[in-house]
C-alpha cells in the first residue's frame, strides 16, 4: 500500500512540476509580446521589437526545453 502511495505522489509531484513550467512559460511569454508590442506601437522601434519578439521567443523555447 505505502509503494503505491509514494508512485501516486510521484506521478502527482510531476505533474504539478510540469504545469508550473508551462505556466512560468506562459508568463513570460505573455510579458515579452507585451514588452514587443509597446516598443513597436508605442515606441516606434518596430524593426527592433520584430528581432526581439522573435529572438525572445526562441531563447525561451530553448530554455524551457533545455532546462527541462
Amino acid at each position: 500500500m505505502a509503494e503505491a502511495d509514494s508512485a501516486e505522489y510521484r506521478e502527482h509531484l510531476a505533474t504539478y512540476t510540469s504545469f508550473n513550467k508551462l505556466v512560468l512559460f506562459m508568463i513570460l511569454w505573455i510579458v515579452l509580446l507585451l514588452s514587443c508590442m509597446a516598443l513597436g506601437l508605442v515606441g516606434g522601434v518596430h524593426l527592433l521589437s520584430l528581432l526581439l519578439g522573435i529572438g525572445g521567443t526562441v531563447a525561451l523555447v530553448v530554455g524551457f526545453a533545455v532546462l527541462s
